[in-house]
């Protein structure tokens, strides 16, 4: 596994605002886990430069040091630069303590179901094996034909939040990325839980994207997300249509949870799912879905049959 950072102009496989900004990547290498820069078109490999450099999201967002990466980078030489062609993306958080997710969080998207707004955040709970790195393929189950998209805002935990207030909770975001909140319908709705129906394996991408915090607008306001099948736009909707924006759903959550640095949250989905379609729209083997979330990045996944 690799990371890498993205610095400068991006590929043009990422959106980004203007200016010089800060992207992180994990992919997979030959030899373990790397941490990498991108400047241009080409990737500067930070093990290359620094046999001791750091090879884990995750361990660099709780160690406090993203922004010790750039300094590393700088010492490159043409040795430690490489293509971007044929990277194998990772998630970008290995093995997060928690992914928490957030059901019901766009208006549009409640009045499009069956459920109605509630006065709380509806939270669940999604498993490290249902995650999908970007350009891997999301497995629709031989067991059921529904399986859904859900283009999502995640916020990665920078730092261990418990009680949190409104004034300092975004100190608590490391940074951003894309996921798609891959359900199977028929299971979801099985019970009253929508545990089981949101966690069969491979079926919810995420990244390819890590933004810091401090490169998008607090609470990651005013993104526009949108969802792509097969090219064609079927969700598209802004961040600040949220209910339960960024702030508040982090005081709500700590004051049940510890959470901490790595953790993840989804912040829920807008309307235009295939479920409340007519005809439904299911994903299947052979199609391609997207979600593109401005000045983060796009994540982009095939779907096959189980």
């Amino acid at each position: 596994m690799w990371i890498f950072v993205y610095y400068g102009k991006l590929n043009p496989l990422f959106c980004c605002r203007r200016g010089v900004v800060i992207r992180i990547i994990t992919f997979k290498g030959p030899a373990g886990p790397r941490i990498g820069l991108l400047e241009g078109e080409e990737i500067v490999d930070l093990s290359a430069v620094d046999a001791n450099a750091p090879t884990n999201l995750q361990e660099v967002i709780a160690a406090g040091t993203l922004n010790e990466l750039q300094a590393i980078a700088d010492k490159a030489d043409g040795n430690a630069r490489k293509s971007l062609a044929g990277v194998e993306f990772m998630v970008p958080i290995a093995a997060p303590g928690k992914i928490l997710c957030l059901g019901l969080n766009y208006k549009e998207h409640v009045d499009e179901g069956i459920f109605e707004t509630q006065p709380y955040p509806t939270i669940f709970m999604r498993s490290g094996t249902s995650m999908v790195a970007h350009g891997q393929p999301v497995v629709r189950p031989r067991k059921s034909v529904t399986l859904d998209y859900e283009a999502e805002l995640a916020l990665v935990i920078g730092t261990k939040a418990r009680h949190l207030s409104a004034e300092n909770a975004l100190a608590h975001v490391a940074g951003y990325t894309c996921s798609n909140d891959g359900s199977v319908r028929e299971y979801q709705r099985h019970t009253i839980q929508w545990t089981m129906g949101k966690n069969f394996d491979n079926t919810g991408p995420i990244g390819p994207v890590f933004v810091t915090a401090d490169e998008l607008p607090p609470g990651a306001t005013g993104l526009n997300i949108m969802c792509r099948l097969n090219g064609e736009t079927v969700q598209s909707s802004n961040t600040d249509m949220m209910m339960f924006p960024v702030i508040e759903t982090l005081v709500y959550l700590t004051e049940g949870l510890t959470l901490e640095p790595g953790d993840i949250v989804l912040m829920g989905t807008p309307s235009g799912v295939g479920h409340a379609r007519d005809p439904q729209l299911w994903m299947k083997d052979g199609d391609t879905v997207e979600v593109e979330i401005e000045q983060i990045g796009v994540l982009s996944n095939p779907v096959v049959d189980e």
